[in-house]
């Protein structure tokens, strides 16, 4: 199953936190901090209102979005957000 997000809406594949802190200290789920990056899966028209408007990520990008942006999904035991372009902070290179 796939997703296709329409107007300005793109799809990303949230990353895991980290399990242990670069000291060496194993954390647990209760102090896993939520990331706030991922990868592109999808992107949708950029038609929006009957306007179209630029989408400035492409599948594969890497990306910083704002914290409490989004809805969650779950599809086949892996684990989305929808977004907004305009919660798309940036994208690392």
């Amino acid at each position: 199953m796939k997703i296709k997000p329409l107007g300005d809406r793109i799809v990303l594949k949230k990353v895991e936190a980290e399990e242990k802190t670069s000291s060496g200290i194993i954390l647990t789920g209760a102090a896993k901090e939520v990331p706030q990056f991922a990868e592109v899966v999808a992107v949708g028209s950029g038609i929006v209102n009957g306007n179209t408007i630029d989408m400035e990520v492409e599948i594969g990008d890497k990306v910083i979005y704002n914290k409490y942006a989004g809805t969650d999904v779950k599809i086949e035991n892996e684990e989305y957000i929808v977004i907004k372009q305009e919660d798309i902070v940036g994208v690392l290179v």
